[in-house]
């Protein structure tokens, strides 16, 4: 028996240590945060409960929220739009085959920076510098393109064939002219598509911006909950999920019109 067991252990260590490991890990990161199942049933009991305060909706505060959602869907479009621009710009210079090592080591450093600060925290930043409104939002959205249109944009670039970037400088074409005519035509169609991906992460992030300060859909949901009007935050909710699914249909439509190959479907 107890060579069975021995034989058993060896068998299944590899997974059983592992989830050991995972368990200790998990019940020590619970104790640090204070998490517990108790606190977990006491607020989903509450969660649900509250649930009936927010029916029925109040339509006739839904022509209200036409407007504040046109006006989140501007402002992660024209934030989509800038942001791109500037990832293109920051990718041509994070681009080994087409950069030189320091300009690409300094691109690529700023592109890690800001993808390391969340959009939140850049928003504050810019309240902070324009106050409150719509053009601190867009300038947010516009900067958090950079950390991931950046990075991706800037690794195709550095996969595309050196043969043909070479045999156009045996040409004597210069840098513009290799960007313009050689680069350029290689990177557009992934650029449609991650910059139609991005929009879409924009119109959830311009929700949230909203609520922050940037105005919007997320400003009137913000509103009504702190003035406890339930219903009118139900509508609110209804006019973002719309929002949202339209936004991504719409989105999925164009990708699927462009048909863009090796790109985010």
């Amino acid at each position: 028996m107890t060579g069975q067991a021995t034989y058993s252990f060896k068998r299944y260590r590899k997974f059983v240590l592992p989830l050991i490991a995972l368990i200790a890990v998990t019940e020590g990161a619970a104790i640090v945060c204070g998490a517990t199942f108790d606190k977990l049933e006491t607020g989903l009991i509450k969660g649900i409960s509250f649930l009936q305060f927010l029916f029925p909706p109040d339509w006739a505060a839904f022509k209200d929220m036409i407007e504040p959602a046109f006006q989140s869907i501007i402002i992660a479009l024209l934030g989509t739009i800038f942001g791109t621009i500037l990832s293109v710009a920051f990718a041509m210079l994070a681009a080994s085959n087409i950069s030189h090592s320091w300009v690409r080591n300094m691109a690529r450093f700023l592109i890690g920076l800001e993808r390391s600060v969340p959009e939140i925290v850049i928003l504050l930043l810019l309240i902070a510098a324009f106050g409150l409104g719509s053009m601190p939002g867009i300038v947010a959205l516009s900067l958090g393109c950079i950390g991931m249109l950046g990075k991706l944009l800037a690794d195709i670039i550095e996969e595309i064939d050196p043969v043909m970037i070479e045999s156009m400088e045996s040409l004597g074409a210069n840098k513009l002219q290799i960007i313009w005519f050689g680069v350029m035509p290689q990177i557009i169609p992934s650029l449609i598509s991650y910059s139609l991906f991005r929009f879409e992460i924009n119109i959830r992030l311009s929700v949230i911006l909203g609520a922050i300060g940037a105005g919007g859909i997320g400003y009137e949901l913000d509103y009504s909950f702190s003035m406890l009007q339930y219903h009118r935050a139900s509508t609110a909710m209804i006019v973002i999920v719309l929002m949202i699914f339209g936004t991504e249909r719409l989105s999925y439509l164009l990708r699927k019109k462009f048909k863009v190959e090796g790109a985010l479907q």
